[in-house]
């Protein structure tokens, strides 16, 4: 059971960062997986290195913050398989501001992808979740759903929203053979985040606060997703798992 052999997977955001990882991780434990990232050369580049790894999965190229992003996604299940196992709602996006200066814009853009594209995304997959008796949805949150991180209310807002979302549709699809689950990273090394890890006065803080004193690998947020997609797991829903160094148990 220490694997997700020919289990059916989605994930969004799978070619930078805890995604990418993910995607691989996925592979490695014999899933068959379907990526999504919004632009062509992003999808056909991670392809390519799949397949020089000895790897094979199928990229779509797919903006869920749009309708036409979400109708692709439902497509390409519907057209491979006939059931889907795991669902794992990765695309995120952050716009570091203080509060009064985001325009309306940028407020929609960051609820638009963070918080309603797993909900909509959640809800067009679910006859194919519920197809599969023993489905498993993972959210990617954010210690910024309980902690102040100085990063931006609307980021900060929009996780917070997705850790209820999880608790939600986890209590109300149980009875559907449904488990629902968040992972809450701390700071990652990823595309996202390697400008900001190289502001000395940012990570410094980070790391003297962070018990275990380093900032996390794509590849430790994705161990845990995988295991939240597994059997292994099957009495664990509507949790948030805070994968955060110790971060979140000091006060100083």
């Amino acid at each position: 059971m220490w694997n997700l052999k020919n289990k059916k997977a989605v994930i969004t955001g799978g070619t930078k960062g805890i995604g990418k990882a993910t995607v691989v991780e996925f592979l490695s434990l014999g899933a068959q997986v379907i990526f999504t990232a919004r632009t062509e050369k992003e999808v056909s580049t991670f392809e390519n290195e799949l397949q020089n790894n000895g790897y094979q999965a199928f990229g779509l190229v797919s903006d869920v913050s749009e309708t036409a992003g979400i109708k692709a996604i439902v497509s390409e299940v519907k057209k491979r398989w006939d059931t889907l196992d795991i669902l794992v709602n990765n695309a995120g996006i952050n716009i570091r501001k203080k509060a009064l200066d985001y325009s309306e814009e940028e407020i929609s853009k960051i609820i638009a992808i963070n918080m309603k594209a797993p909900f909509q995304l959640s809800r067009k997959l679910h006859p194919f979740l519920k197809q599969s008796g023993r489905a498993s949805i993972v959210n990617v949150a954010s210690v910024s759903a309980v902690l102040d991180t100085n990063t931006g209310s609307p980021y900060g807002m929009s996780k917070a929203a997705l850790v209820m979302q999880t608790k939600n549709l986890a209590a109300e699809w149980a009875n559907d053979g449904m488990r629902v689950n968040a992972i809450s990273p701390w700071f990652t090394q990823t595309p996202l985040t390697e400008g900001l890890l190289k502001i000395k006065e940012r990570i410094e803080p980070v790391l003297k606060h962070t018990p275990l004193g380093r900032v996390a690998q794509a590849e430790e947020m994705a161990n845990v997703i995988a295991f939240l997609a597994m059997e292994k797991s099957s009495y664990i829903t509507g949790q948030n798992i805070v994968v955060d160094g110790g971060i979140s148990i000091t006060a100083l």
